[in-house]
């Protein structure tokens, strides 16, 4: 059971597994001096004559010692294999997901990709460190010992080596119900790590709504079904492993007995029948542990097809578009659908400006955040043209529009550490001083002086911080990117009005220069963009100035006239 695919993906490994190989071979031959020291010792016993104390003494710790050292490179060399496995291959799906970009989850989902990076390059790695180096063994220790006993009793080595296939025969009659089991085993694997990340990332949102136990109860039935199929392959290896070891155990009494008769017989010697019954277990124990590590193979095999199917997704063509320093993009008649069915977007015209703030704004579900995604390259599939200067977007490198576009949403990830830590992402080489001038840009390095500095310690998502702090953080580390276009994406959602008042106007600061692009819902927020387009249902039903999209007395007009009537009678609210 192997697979030319993985062979070719890690050829360096092979390397590894040909020196486990061969030190397990050298293991092998010292183990049957241990068995010849063995035997001359029992033979002289058993015969009643002198004991060849020395020689046999030699030979014996000789044995043992060179034993021991076989066993230790091998097992070392199994481990550079799999470690050169799980290296590669998960580099290799991280590259995967580099080319995919960021629409990835479109063609996978977060949960399955991790299990295939962690549990599934783990299984393999016991594929590339066991198996195959067993597998070779398996074929060249019958052969070795056969030559070895064949001098000896040409009857009991033919006997023994005639057993020793019947357990790859087993093996063969057990994969084809191992293939349909295992693969049934990762499908409800994967998915119930779906299910289990859904339902861990939205687990606030079902206690608010009491939908926990519901959720629970379906997750208890998925589970139930994991645990089903999980005995399935447990009772699989079980049943395999009692018929191989039948296989190995009669094997070996068959080719004892048949040396036991022919010492009977008088045409062996003592020495020689207890050399056989001694080596008779070898021929069959190599095999035999094949067939132990043949379920995890299987189990290994099984997890590198989903990582293949992984790894041949269909990527994006290269792109190699560098578009001027100062271009900036325009939407020509774009239309975009997630599903390839109902389009979320319409023939969508507009242009950003050169600089200061581009508002985008409507209500929810409208098609913001789409558009905004789609002007970062963070979606792709859209029908019509999105050029960044004369250059198409599809044209454009990757890499390079994600130096020249940084996108700050509500939902911008602060990862645990320090403050220091993130802002470095955006800027490896920044200086203290670059630091905290971003900070200061984002009016979050007062509060932070009043803690440990950059060396503030921030939580999972930096949940020690107040929703609008760390808003104002993620704000500061996109500041220190110092791409050339920003995209605010609800940016000043769902944080207290101080906050929202600072961000606004560190964005308005930081538009002085150069185009940002901000998606807002509440249209006291985009009062001073240069241009505003407002959108219903997928379209681009307004654009102007604020004066001029009052003075239509249009969508925009309804909308804010809306909006201010909430905001009084929340006031008022307030006052009662």
């Amino acid at each position: 059971m192997m697979d030319k695919r993985l062979l070719a993906l890690v050829p360096e490994a092979m390397c590894h597994v040909i020196l486990s190989v061969a030190w397990k071979w050298a293991g092998l031959l010292a183990n049957v001096c241990l068995v010849w020291g063995v035997a001359s010792v029992l033979t002289a016993v058993l015969a009643g004559t002198a004991v060849p104390v020395g020689t046999s003494v030699v030979l014996i710790a000789v044995a043992c010692v060179g034993k021991a050292a076989s066993t230790w490179a091998g097992e070392r060399e199994s481990f550079a294999a799999s470690q050169d496995v799980k290296r590669k291959l998960r580099r290799a799906i991280l590259e995967k997901l580099l080319r995919l970009g960021p629409a990835y989850d479109r063609s996978a989902s977060t949960a399955e990709v991790v299990q295939l990076s962690v549990e599934g390059c783990e299984q393999l790695e016991t594929y590339f460190g066991q198996y195959l180096p067993q597998l070779f063994y398996s074929v060249l220790a019958p052969v070795t010992l056969f030559i070895v006993v064949a001098p000896m009793d040409l009857a009991a080595a033919f006997v023994l080596l005639v057993f020793v296939p019947l357990i790859p025969l087993t093996i063969v009659a057990v994969q084809k119900i191992a293939k349909r089991i295992l693969s049934a085993y990762w499908d409800r694997y994967t998915q119930l790590g779906d299910s289990f990340l859904e339902n861990l990332e939205g687990l606030t949102t079902l206690k608010i709504y009491s939908a926990d136990e519901a959720h629970h109860k379906a997750m208890n039935k998925e589970a139930e079904h994991f645990r089903i199929v999980t005995m399935k392959v447990l009772s699989m290896q079980l049943n395999s492993i009692v018929v191989m070891d039948i296989v190995a155990l009669g094997g070996a009494a068959a080719g004892i007995w048949v040396a036991l008769s022919a010492l009977a017989a008088g045409s062996i010697t003592l020495f020689q029948a207890l050399a056989i019954v001694l080596l008779s277990a070898d021929f069959f124990l190599p095999m035999r542990q094949l067939g132990s590590f043949f379920h995890v193979a299987m189990n290994g095999i099984a997890a590198s097809g989903k990582i293949f199917r992984l790894l041949e997704l269909p990527e994006p063509e290269k792109r190699a578009g560098v578009p001027a320093a100062n271009a900036v993009p325009a939407l020509e008649d774009v239309s975009f659908s997630y599903d390839g069915e109902r389009e979320v977007l319409h023939e969508v015209t507009l242009s950003v400006a050169p600089r200061g703030v581009t508002a985008i704004v409507g209500l929810s579900g409208s098609g913001k955040s789409t558009i905004a995604a789609l002007m970062a390259g963070c979606l792709t599939g859209y029908a019509g043209h999105i050029r960044y200067g004369a250059l198409e977007l599809s044209d454009v490198d990757p890499a390079v529009l994600a130096k020249r576009v940084t996108t700050v949403g509500v939902g911008a990830y602060l990862f645990s550490g320090t403050v220091r830590e993130n802002l470095l992402m955006a800027k490896p080489e920044a200086t203290d001083e670059e630091l905290w001038a971003a900070l200061e840009a984002a009016s979050l390095a007062g509060y932070l002086r009043t803690q440990d500095g950059l060396d503030t310690q921030l939580t999972q998502d930096a949940q020690n911080l107040s929703g609008g702090q760390r808003q104002r953080l993620a704000f500061a580390r996109a500041y220190l990117h110092g791409s050339a276009m920003y995209v605010f994406d609800e940016a000043t959602s769902n944080i207290d009005a101080e906050s929202e008042s600072v961000l606004l106007a560190s964005i308005f600061r930081l538009a002085a220069d150069r185009p940002v692009v901000m998606i807002a819902h509440r249209l006291a927020n985009v009062v001073d963009a240069e241009r505003i387009y407002v959108m219903d249902q997928g379209r681009i039903v307004e654009s102007g100035t604020h004066e001029e999209l009052l003075a239509a007395g249009g969508t925009y007009a309804r909308m804010r006239a809306g909006q201010q009537e909430l905001e009084a009678y929340g006031r008022g609210g307030e006052r009662g």
